[in-house]
């Protein structure tokens, strides 16, 4: 039926800009992607710009390396259930797990660095968007730009993502944190109270 096919054609059509923004928001170069999912660099190229068309051969290790489901690639419409069903990712010595549902918007984490005899060594980098964390348990090290700053549990940051930086543990130990990331440099700001006047107590 042409009406079937004009269908299809257009949830294909739209599965390249979702895999591209899905990749960004977890700051994942295409030759790093290549090299998890065995499918070509040049093949994730064209599949994101709608060069390629999406096969569930292509889809399948993608969904896998994300920890989504193939429904998510390719825009499935919801079935109603406004729960999140969360997949550990495992990336960088650290894991991930998902707290909203990608593509698009903010995207909200958690995430845990478990704890190791030696700390990880540094590996800053660089990516488009901007990042929210709060630090729910242990100590964070948050290398930014020439900025090396720990965190407290209590404790939260906010930064452009198109500057160097690298998160890990402050002392080796557990660290668990919440992680809210903009691919397009969408910005969360923290609530704070109103300042209290020079010398006041903040009684009434």
């Amino acid at each position: 039926m042409p009406g079937v096919d004009r269908a299809t054609e257009d949830v294909l059509g739209s599965v390249g800009p979702r895999l591209r923004a899905l990749r960004r928001a977890r700051g994942i170069a295409l030759a790093d992607l290549a090299g998890v999912t065995g499918v070509s660099e040049s093949t994730l190229s064209r599949l994101e710009s709608g060069q390629r068309k999406a096969t569930l051969e292509l889809l399948l290790p993608l969904a896998r390396t994300y920890g989504v489901p193939l429904d998510d690639l390719v825009g499935a419409p919801r079935t109603g259930d406004p729960r999140i069903h969360p997949r550990p990712i495992h990336r960088f010595g650290m894991i991930f797990i998902p707290l909203s549902r990608p593509p698009g918007g903010t995207h909200a984490f958690k995430m845990i660095i478990p704890a190791r005899p030696e700390p990880l060594a540094p590996d800053p980098r660089t990516h488009e968007g901007s990042e929210w964390l709060y630090v729910l348990t242990g100590r964070l090290r948050l290398l930014l730009g020439e900025r090396d700053l720990t965190l407290a549990a209590g404790e939260a940051a906010e930064f452009d993502t198109s500057l160097p930086h690298w998160l890990g543990s402050a002392d080796g130990g557990l660290v668990e944190l919440l992680v809210l990331f903009g691919p397009q440099g969408t910005r969360a700001h923290l609530r704070t109270p109103p300042a209290r006047p020079p010398g006041g107590d903040g009684r009434g």
